[in-house]
């Protein structure tokens, strides 16, 4: 039976005892992943190495080639990425598939709330819980990689078309989404494949193509300097490498002028050598473009494998090709084999029990990406068979997620909740209030006009068998107290200040604005789509009780925000299936609103200056595509603090239906008072999952008390922020960084001591001369409060 460490009482590493209120009162134990620690559960990597170079040793040749060659064309299994099996030595193979936020490309699995609403959610525990249930999906479909969590895109550019897959533009909180999504996913034995590494910040030209002679075009290149690579964008795969992911899927673009794919610097010296990564490196489907560079420079399997005209296959024969040249070594081969299985056998995933692949997808996968006349022949005159239902009761933990990353940006008069006592006839707007009418699979470049928006398009969708629709949940509501609802759909209806069919004024109106973002495009425009100003101006001059709901992944501008009819805003982004039920739970009150901003809305669009790089019909040669990272470090809420822009709505902010107030004075202590801290780890320890382990040892642990001043039950998260000693570190650096939360629940009255532990990393920054990183002398201000720019207590700390 598979070890799974995360229920049992035993202290393990990476495991900590808490204790937690029952419904009861009573104070009882349970066990959960230490979110501070981030160490990587106990899994014997040796063991599993050593059963690896096993299996590799009993291979013969072609057999190796085989196995760092995906082969998704000649296997009709239905997964995205194969390795083929090898009955000779009774493996079965590996099925890798998609995605983040659901099991693409499948019937009868769930659509979770995507990896940006996980990251409104700001809580660790229900981030963990999201990683457990997706990966028993994927387990109960007989999968064994899920592509995922992603951090690349970070979110560099605000109108990324894939932002809405990861979780924060912050590498502090993407990073801690991304350490308790790998612990709940390979809790359950499946593999996890931490996307994309690095710098794959837009779509644009993401990858190679060919100009209209037919010359080949790279992809864009992302200059990073060394610094701005290792604090931001490196950061969050750090803690993913610390947490004990399996692989690393590697980007399509180029990083300072070589493919990410075949960059030895990243691949090698960064990922084996700095970060000490244990894992394999996955090729993106497609992002290979070499044989001997690629495999020499750190690329151990090559997807999805496919040997059509427009993508060649550059492993298998060319690579078979290159060791017989000399070009790579066999010793090289046998370390990509080796690497590849580690993972299968460090999880389990030869245990006879693991379940087989659902016969369903072979079926659905080719209808999904062609449509159903391109069923392959020996499919076509066989009946599809229904898909294996393994969505559980994760119904419920997906409208819990959705109801905690809604983020109530503004409240006046206090309109929500909504209180049924005096709610008689309410009016629902907008095309985004009802069912998609063009069904609950829905992709391409614009999306449906007519239905919500719960998730986006591309790789990371999801083929939904359930969706619970604002418009049917509010009506569900309103009938239990017998209230009226009247709508209006059609945006252009709304637009064209047509509302005849109104009457009499509802005395509350809810509109509903979207943005749909999709792999494979950037989006154009900061506001929600489909007319949305108007609509919402127009719903607020006729209606002087107006709330206005977004389902957006990505940032948007709000120009209508200060509309003096426009009393409440609610941010509920892409909140997965249960969209209706959570966003009623917050409106009327059942839960409390506890999302925070995981990134800045900006009051106009000018004020995020850092825009798609696009050259699109210009003629720039081979290699004329380059996106230069001059910002450095200064994105999303640190490039606002760099020009001291106000902003709408900051990062972190969000508003609650009670109140919370720090009670008590703020402390920081060293962890070991009397020991004395160099500015530099110690160089004498050897690298572990993560990199040197002086980095994440706690230096600093921060002390302070929040107190629930309100009449209400409810959650607020305390944001720690850190400011660097101003006269010791280069240029560029940020004003201030996040670098530690905590999601904590309060009764009325109630007040709790949350403590912050600052780890050597937390304080450091890249000295890039001297390639290290290191603790600047000075005073670090280190700031406690409710966002960025709601900081209430503050401390002066010399470190070294």
């Amino acid at each position: 039976m598979l070890f799974i460490w995360s229920y049992l009482l035993v202290l393990l590493p990476g495991v900590r005892l808490v204790l937690c209120k029952s419904d009861t009162g009573k104070e009882n134990v349970q066990v959960r992943l230490s979110k501070a620690d981030g160490a990587a559960p106990s899994l014997d990597w040796n063991s599993a190495v050593t059963k690896a170079k096993a299996f590799t040793s009993q291979l013969e040749f072609d057999e190796k080639i085989a196995m760092v060659t995906g082969n998704s064309a000649t296997n009709l299994q239905g997964c995205v990425g194969n390795i083929d099996p090898i009955p000779r030595v009774d493996f079965e193979g590996l099925c890798y598939s998609d995605g983040p936020q659901a099991f693409n490309r499948a019937d009868g699995v769930s659509i979770f709330p995507s990896g940006v609403t996980a990251g409104a959610t700001w809580d660790k525990d229900l981030i963990f819980q999201r990683g457990v249930a997706l990966a028993e999906e994927f387990k109960a479909k007989g999968v064994h990689v899920m592509l995922g969590p992603v951090s690349g895109p970070l979110g560099r550019n605000p109108l990324g078309g894939r932002n809405w897959e990861g979780f924060s533009p912050d590498p502090y909180l993407a990073g801690q989404a991304m350490k308790a999504t790998i612990h709940g996913a390979q809790s359950i034995g499946v593999q996890t494949s931490s996307k994309h590494y690095i710098g794959n910040e837009q779509e644009t030209q993401r990858s190679q193509g060919k100009a209209s002679d037919g010359s080949i075009v790279e992809a864009v290149s992302s200059n990073i300097d060394d610094r701005t690579l290792h604090e931001l964008y490196l950061w969050p795969f750090a803690d993913a490498i610390r947490a004990g992911t399996t692989s690393v899927m590697c980007s399509y673009n180029r990083v300072n002028g070589t493919y990410a794919c075949s960059n030895k610097y990243l691949l090698t010296e960064i990922l084996r050598d700095e970060l000490g990564f244990q894992g394999y490196v996955v090729s993106d489907w497609w992002a290979t473009h070499g044989t001997a560079e690629y495999a020499n420079g750190g690329l151990d399997l090559e997807m999805p494998g496919v040997q059509i005209p427009e993508w060649p296959t550059y492993f298998g024969a060319n690579l078979s090709a290159a060791i017989q040249a000399g070009e790579v070594s066999e010793a090289r081969l046998d370390e990509m084999v080796t690497a590849v299985m580690t993972p299968y056998y460090l999880l389990e995933q030869d245990s006879p029990d693991y379940p087989k692949l659902d016969s369903s997808l072979a079926y659905v996968k080719p209808i999904h990406d062609a449509g159903w006349a391109n069923l392959p022949p020996s499919l076509q005159n066989s009946t599809p068979p229904v898909g294996l239902d393994v969505r559980g009761n994760h119904a419920s933990l997906i409208r819990k997620i959705a109801a905690a990353g809604t983020v109530l940006l503004k409240n006046e008069e206090n309109i929500l909740p909504l209180k049924d006592q005096t709610l008689r006839n309410i009016g629902v707007f907008g095309n985004d209030a009802g069912a998609p009418t063009d069904g609950l699979v829905y992709d391409g470049s614009t999306g449906s006009e007519y239905g919500t928006v719960d998730i986006g398009g591309g790789s990371g969708t999801g083929r939904h068998m359930s969706l619970v629709t604002p418009l049917e949940a509010i009506k569900q509501r309103s009938s239990t107290v017998g209230a009226r609802v009247q709508h209006i759909l059609s945006n252009k209806v709304i637009a064209a200040n047509d509302f005849r069919s109104i009457y009499p004024i509802p005395d509350i109106c809810l509109v509903f604005t979207k943005s749909w973002a999709t792999e494979g495009l950037d989006r154009v425009s900061f506001e929600a789509d489909w007319n949305s100003t108007a609509v919402v101006n127009n719903v607020a001059g006729l209606c002087n009780q107006t709330v206005v709901i977004t389902h957006s992944g990505n940032i948007n501008t709000m120009p209508w925000a200060n509309h003096p009819n426009v009393k409440a805003i609610l941010a509920a982004h892409l909140p997965g299936e249960e969209s209706g039920n959570s966003l009623v739970d917050v409106l009327w009150g059942d839960v409390e609103p506890s999302g925070r901003l995981p990134y800045t809305i900006p009051k106009v669009a000018a004020d995020y200056d850092i825009p798609i790089t696009n050259r699109t019909g210009e003629d720039v040669g081979r290699y004329g595509w380059q996106a230069n990272f001059t910002e450095g470090l200064n994105i999303d809420y640190r490039h606002f603090d760099s020009l001291d822009t106000e902003p709408l709505y900051e990062f972190g902010f969000g508003l609650s239906y009670t109140s919370f107030e720090l009670s008590g004075g703020t402390t920081f202590a060293k962890s070991t008072p009397n020991e004395t801290l160099y500015e530099v780890p110690d160089p004498s320890l050897i690298i572990m999952p993560g990199g040197n382990p002086d980095l994440w040892k706690t230096i600093l642990t921060g002390q302070t008390t929040i107190k629930n001043t309100g009449s209400r039950p409810g959650a607020t998260v305390l944001q720690l922020y850190v400011s660097f000693p101003v006269h010791s570190v280069p240029d560029g650096t940020p004003r201030r960084v996040l670098r530690g939360f905590e999601k904590v629940f309060l009764e009325p009255g109630e007040e709790r001591v949350v403590m912050f532990p600052l780890m050597r990393r937390d304080l450091s920054y890249w000295n890039i001369e001297r390639r290290v990183w290191q603790i600047p002398e000075g005073e670090f201000i280190l700031s406690i409060g409710f966002s960025s720019r709601d900081l209430r207590d503050t401390v002066g700390l010399e470190v070294l």
